[in-house]
């Protein structure tokens, strides 16, 4: 299949920033495809950087077979190559980069580095059509509340410690709760069957949290926190808008009790379901779409990788 209109744009987005594998391809607002890998490990136990990237180097080339297959497209058909360029696990960023940047160069296609919450941001804001929310991004390596402002998504309150999924994770590994498909699915589903509401550590500073003094204890109380921070950020915007992006955000019980927060201020809650909510390649492709459009491509001699980047570090050249 070949592109029907040249004012259609279509990019192929590569993820590996923690243990899963995806690579999508976007066309003009439309997933055409968006095949993804996990490296998933005993109960008890974490994933590792070098672990994980040999997962990751091992079925990288038969995803992204199965992406354009799905897609029904040739390497002629993609107008450019977007990667994550972090921030996440050192490894297996490398490992994706690596595949990028050759792709790009073997198919003479224009390569564009992308932070990874960003391409949370924009595939959630795609799919639920939301406007201008408030966005809480939860997942295993970050925890933030963020809203746009002037070019930026800016951060206005973060854990100061460890992220909400890296909290739940670890509680999972310390009572050996399988891994498979995810350690905070499964919590989600023991919680379920739970009755009895069990009093912990809530620490919200101002517009931040603390996980860590929690992680014996966990899940009702922790989305708490979220709810509050969130809802003063709604406060401080004047939003009428939650987005929930990331990982942790596919917590059925999280989305509800946001949910009540966003009717009691008649404000609007947006969420995504697994598909697009667990790292994917489509929401790279999705924020390089964006990003490609208004302009932007990254040089091979600075296609490098960071795992530390900031959400607010990038500057937002395709919103107003």
């Amino acid at each position: 299949m070949s592109r029907s209109s040249a004012a259609m744009t279509v990019v192929i987005g590569f993820e590996g920033s923690a243990n899963k594998i995806g690579i999508g391809i976007i066309r003009d607002g439309e997933v055409l495809s968006n095949p993804r890998r996990t490296y998933i490990t005993p109960p008890g136990q974490g994933f590792m950087p070098s672990d994980t990237a040999r997962h990751h180097r091992a079925v990288i080339l038969t995803v992204l077979k199965e992406a354009l297959e799905q897609a029904g497209l040739k390497p002629a058909d993609i107008d450019c190559v977007a990667y994550t360029k972090g921030p996440g696990m050192g490894a297996p960023l490398v490992t994706v980069a690596l595949v990028a940047r050759t792709v790009a160069q073997l198919w003479g296609k224009p390569l564009l580095g992308v932070n990874h919450c960003i391409g949370h941001i924009e595939m959630g804001r795609l799919i639920t059509k939301a406007n201008n929310p408030t966005v809480l991004y939860v997942s295993g390596g970050n925890t933030q509340v963020i809203a746009y402002s002037e070019r930026r998504y800016r951060i206005f309150g973060e854990t100061i410690d460890i992220a909400v999924g890296n909290c739940l994770d670890r509680f999972a590994r310390v009572i050996k709760i399988s891994n498979d498909p995810s350690p905070g699915y499964n919590i989600e589903q023991m919680a379920k069957k739970g009755s009895q509401y069990v009093e912990l550590p809530y620490t919200v500073k101002g517009m931040d949290v603390s996980f860590s003094g929690i992680l014996s204890y966990i899940e009702e109380t922790v989305f708490s926190m979220l709810v509050e921070i969130t809802e003063r950020a709604m406060a401080h915007c004047g939003s009428q808008e939650v987005l929930i992006v990331g990982g942790v955000g596919c917590n059925l019980r999280l989305q509800e009790m946001m949910g009540v927060m966003c009717q009691e201020r008649g404000a609007k809650l947006f969420a995504t379901d697994e598909r697009f909510c667990i790292d994917n390649g489509a929401m790279i492709a999705q924020a390089g779409w964006e990003m490609f459009r208004s302009g932007q491509v990254t040089e091979l001699e600075d296609s490098w990788i960071t795992q530390r980047y900031r959400t607010d570090e990038v500057e937002v050249t395709w919103r107003d």
